[in-house]
């Protein structure tokens, strides 16, 4: 028996044959439902995706940040060492050989690869006229570069390198891990993750600070 029958090219409902017609609305009700959650999973699978991808795109986006203020924190504690060798800043212990509180080569910033996640601002207090570099012992700050930042190389190349001030110009020593005296040092900081992203901080013996 059909569920339907044609009348004047027009199909209608069968009357003599309504089970089959109620199997058939079922029928569809179940396709529709089914499409109903294949369109949610795909909804679903969508917003999973566009998550990971925002998630990712901040995580590097705040990684870049963190770079960068890196950099710029690094050159503006290097300008501070200036103007406290500028402003014949007197020094408290440690370290505690500072004739009159005033250190005889002025101050510093002291940077060391095999310590690539920190630097030092340091007050050279050894005897007049001072070494005008860094000596062990003479830190006076301990400075973290921000998480997943570190100091990935010196131009030109060197172990370390100490950049100081001596008051009252104050006259820019830049010395390398071998004492020789340098015109200046591009220090290269980087992402841990990706070393790739540099930041580069330019100091130069006329004391030019600057960060590109």
């Amino acid at each position: 028996m059909k569920l339907f029958q044609i009348s004047n090219g027009v199909k209608q409902f069968n009357p003599e044959n309504p089970a089959l017609f109620a199997k058939e609305r079922g029928n569809g009700a179940s396709n529709e439902k089914s499409f109903t959650l294949v369109e949610l999973l795909v909804s679903i699978f969508i917003i999973i995706l566009m998550s990971g991808i925002i998630f990712a795109n901040y995580r590097q986006s705040g990684q870049q940040f963190a770079l960068q203020r890196s950099a710029n924190k690094l050159a503006q504690d290097i300008r501070r060492a200036q103007q406290m060798a500028m402003g014949a800043k007197e020094c408290a212990a440690p370290p505690a050989s500072c004739p009159d509180g005033v250190p005889a080569g002025g101050y510093g910033v002291y940077i060391n690869k095999s310590q690539d996640d920190r630097y030092f601002i340091y007050a050279d207090s050894n005897t007049a006229p001072g070494k005008r570099s860094y000596t062990s012992g003479e830190e006076i700050e301990e400075i973290p570069l921000e998480e997943g930042v570190y100091i990935k190389d010196f131009i030109p190349s060197s172990a370390n390198f100490s950049i100081n001030f001596m008051p009252p110009d104050p006259t820019v020593d830049i010395k390398d891990a071998a004492g020789t005296d340098k015109n200046n040092v591009d220090i290269i900081i980087a992402l841990r993750t990706d070393p790739s992203k540099i930041k580069t901080i330019k100091v130069n013996k006329a004391g030019l600070i600057l960060v590109e």
